[in-house]
């Protein structure tokens, strides 16, 4: 189950018991205690616990039995789940508040009805009488005529199963040999009306001898003339007998005593028939094959019976201690036959089963054999499936029995074309309950193996496992585990030889680097040079092939030319911003998703709103740079970018800052705060960019470096690479909502800035030209009272851009400080002490603090 669902159903647990707890502790509570494709067995206490606490001790008792003979999914961890509960005596009161609550709400409308139709009881009370007299008789008609009707006692548990089944690989027809010929069975001829000749009066010698007879019959599967089956109504369940009249006491106790023999061959009958048919799966064929095996040497030891009986060598004394060895190996069989019935058991719960039987047969040698063969015979055609997944990495799973399963979506051809971040995770997929108990440790193993093969399978590489080999059951697991290690360890190395020797793994993660992440620095200039003013455009006046051009020219006159993998970069233009992206990942399973999963067409986009690199990336490589991966890349490389964008406004404002330089004191002193806040802004921005690239993506890229030479498989690789991508978008204020929006709205006043300051230039030329012309009045001149009005509109404005700024970088510092303080996060206090070195904002965030301690402890005193 993924996190996302596992996610989701604590917390609707959580919202349906109205509890105050947080899901996200929850999850890491379940994680933390929670092992995969493991089951846990009730214990005894956690049973007589229950009992002890419940109302009908014996019918929950004989409700556990039931579900333990029919092998439940996780009957053991419900239990001790129900255990819990009553040991704990809060969780119990509060989900006892919580049902009478819900308890209440449901009988309040029932009693408002009840005293709404207490007045149409009498007058309806006569037409139910009457309405109940013809649904009788029709029902009777019903009945009759479905009577005459014979079907096959299988045929639902048939159709069922067809269902399920994909519309592309339906299940083959088999005529219903029951209902047409029903001679052909090996168990006992249903719908007779057998005459039992009576035996009243007959001596007990001649008694015997009939009763042998009918004995023999009857072991075989044959109704007999003095003792007859009788008809079952559970298809199921077991067969009884019932005897003629007048048999001796003495005979008749030794004749019960006989025919549960020939219930238990009646049972495995059944079974074979059954479990032979295509719908039930090729375990169940081969442990039907194992049975019928046992059952023919059955029947020749009746056979011998049979022969000894017209020599007149046999008595039924001799009859039942003959059949002692076969009474036991025939009650082995129809336990199991009945055990699997009413498990309704396929694939990997048969073996499970089989293997439970086998295990717990320790102390009897005869039964262990026999468990041992039929878990061997059972176990061959779903060995033959593992052996083809981990040494060929094919699956040839018809019945779907197998442990791993194959949710193909993609055909082979179309794959570098249109592949799917999600094939990875959900192409091949660990099915729990098809897991036989005795390949549970080693299911994460297996699944890998084939991945690994089926990879290098699809890349058109012509592979042989040096060491593949038979993989048998043995009670022994060392065997087999030990034969599935040494084929993971060839997959694993060879398809890691694959993508790092082949297909150039780092070499590609390291061009990634240099455009994603800033790495190539002449590279970012020279683009930024030749694309910004097309940039600048809104989206829809962009032509992306003027872009692509310009582009090509970056690479072409930069550093990057020398990348072998500059060819596949490409430009993009995103129908969203940065915002929209990381609000849309970061509100899954809250209210506030239904806000951000449609994106509605914005026009108004800038293109370096929406811009980003993309990545052509082909298989096999695309496992590692996949999707998800190039997402996360984009959008760092988003925010570096727009960074990178306002340094370059606010350097250009810098310019303004020479003709400032010819102004006299009194009117320089007009424009000294604009280029102070000026300052301010481009320092605080390139200490944001040398923080996310200096002290975030570079440390961070050189522990995955190394992390990668340890690494032993590609499950390995995807995590290193999952972690370092995770990591960089935590420390680089892409995870937090509050930091995000905090980052952005700080950026976007410096935009604003840099903008005013651009249109306001013209007034700047003006006011140096009032200084060069000396014999103008500047009372009487129409334009230097222009450029006074301008200038107080200019100062205000150069106000309130510092008070916006400031009030978000202080907002920003004391989040920061908040974050560190709660996580520890050296890195955070690092942008703390970088944005504010000279403590320049340090008696802002002081009263800021106070200010919300105050109103806290306020708060607390409230509610106290």
């Amino acid at each position: 189950m993924s996190d996302f669902k596992v996610h989701r159903l604590v917390k609707e647990l959580v919202e349906v018991l109205g509890s105050s707890a947080s899901p996200e502790k929850c999850m890491d509570i379940i994680q933390k205690n929670s092992s995969p494709y493991s089951s846990h067995p009730a214990s005894q206490s956690a049973v007589r616990n229950i009992a002890q606490h419940s109302p009908n001790p014996a019918a929950f008792l004989s409700k556990y039995e039931e579900l333990k003979s029919k092998n439940v999914d996780n009957i053991g961890s419900f239990v001790n789940l129900l255990a819990r509960i009553t040991e704990d005596k809060r969780l119990k009161s509060a989900l006892e508040k919580h049902a009478a609550s819900i308890a209440a709400s449901v009988s309040e409308p029932s009693s408002e009805m009840t005293s709404t139709t207490a007045s149409f009881d009498d007058q309806s009370s006569m037409k139910l009488v009457e309405d109940y007299a013809l649904v009788r008789n029709r029902l009777k008609k019903v009945a009759t005529s479905t009577e005459t009707i014979k079907v096959s006692p299988f045929q639902k548990s048939i159709d069922s199963l067809s269902k399920n089944r994909p519309p592309n690989r339906p299940l083959p027809s088999v005529p219903n040999w029951w209902s047409e010929r029903p001679y052909m069975t090996m168990d006992f001829v249903e719908d007779l009306s057998p005459n039992l000749s009576p035996l009243v009066g007959i001596p007990s010698t001649s008694q015997e001898n009939y009763l042998l007879e009918d004995l023999l019959y009857c072991l075989s599967g044959i109704t007999g003339n003095h003792i007859a089956p009788h008809n079952i109504t559970d298809t199921h369940g077991s067969r009884t007998f019932f005897t003629t009249e007048g048999i001796d006491l003495p005979l008749k106790e030794l004749v019960n005593r006989i025919l549960p023999l020939a219930s238990h061959y009646s049972l495995v009958a059944r079974f074979i028939e059954e479990k032979s048919r295509f719908e039930y799966g090729v375990v169940n064929h081969a442990l039907s094959a194992a049975m019928q095996n046992l059952l023919k040497d059955y029947l020749v030891f009746v056979a011998q019976l049979e022969s000894e009986h017209h020599k007149g060598l046999l008595t039924l004394h001799k009859l039942w201690f003959y059949i002692q060895p076969s009474m036991r190996t025939m009650e082995i069989l129809a336990n199991i036959a009945d055990t699997i019935n009413k498990a309704d058991a396929r694939g990997g719960k048969v073996l499970s089963y089989l293997h439970e039987q086998t295990t717990g047969a320790m102390g009897e040698q005869g039964s262990q054999e026999l468990c041992l063969y039929l878990t061997q015979a059972a176990c061959v055609p779903y060995m033959e499936i593992l052996e083809k997944w981990v040494y060929k990495g094919v699956i040839n799973d018809p019945y779907e029995e197998f442990l791993v399963e194959d949710n193909e979506v993609i055909e082979m051809e179309e794959l570098p074309l249109d592949y799917s971040d999600d094939y990875w995770e959900k192409r091949y997929t660990v099915r729990r309950e098809r897991i036989p108990s005795f390949l549970e440790k080693v299911a994460d193993v297996i699944l890998r193996t084939g991945k690994y093969l089926n990879v290098i399978r699809q890349c058109g590489k012509v592979f042989k496992s040096p060491q593949a080999e038979e993989i048998v059951y043995t009670i022994k697991q060392r065997q087999y585990v030990e034969a599935i290690e040494r084929a993971y360890l060839f997959a694993s190395k060879t398809l890691l030889e694959l993508l790092m020797t082949e297909n150039n793994l780092m070499k590609r993660l390291r061009s990634v680097k240099h455009y994603f992440l800033l790495d190539q620095g002449d590279f970012i200039v020279q683009f930024m040079d030749l694309c910004e003013g097309e940039l600048q455009k809104k989206i829809d006046e962009i032509v992306p092939t003027r872009l692509e051009s310009l582009l090509e020219l970056a690479l072409r006159t930069s550093a990057a030319n020398n990348d072998p993998f500059k060819d596949d970069i490409c430009a993009e233009l995103l129908p969203y911003d940065l915002m929209f992206q990381m609000f849309k990942i970061l509100t899954i399973e809250t209210t506030e998703e239904e806000e951000y999963r449609v994106q509605s067409q914005n026009f108004n986009l800038l293109g370096l709103e929406s811009f980003s690199f993309g990545y052509n990336v082909k298989w096999p490589v695309s496992l590692v740079l996949n999707r998800k991966a190039l997402a996360c890349y984009q959008m760092i490389f988003r925010r570096l970018f727009y960074c990178k964008h306002v340094e370059r406004l606010l350097c250009s404002v810098w310019l303004s800052n020479k003709v400032a330089k010819s102004f006299p004191l009194t009117a320089s002193q007009t424009y000294g705060p604009a280029f102070a806040l000026q300052q301010r802004m481009l320092n605080c921005v390139q200490n944001l960019e040398y923080y996310m690239m200096f002290e975030v993506i570079e440390p961070n890229w050189h522990e995955f470096l190394g992390n990668m030479e340890k690494v032993n498989n590609v499950d390995d690789v995807l995590l290193c690479h999952s972690n370092f991508l995770d990591t960089c978008l935590k420390d680089c204020m892409l995870t937090n909502s509050v930091l995000l929006s905090t980052v952005h709205k700080l950026l976007g006043v410096c935009v604003k800035f840099a903008e005013f300051i651009k249109v306001s230039t013209p007034s700047l030329h003006v006011l140096s030209g009032r200084n060069a012309s000396t014999s103008a009045s500047t009372s009487d001149s129409p334009a230097v009272e222009r450029v006074v009005s301008e200038s107080d509109s200019f100062e205000q404005s150069i106000s309130r851009f510092d008070l916006e700024f400031t009030g978000m970088l202080v907002g920003l510092l004391d989040k920061i400080a908040e974050l560190g303080r709660i996580n520890n996060s050296e890195k955070l206090v690092n942008v703390l002490y970088r944005l504010d070195f000279n403590e320049f904002y340090g008696e802002q965030l002081q009263k800021l603090t106070a200010e919300r301690y105050r109103l806290e402890s306020k708060k607390g005193q409230t509610s106290g």
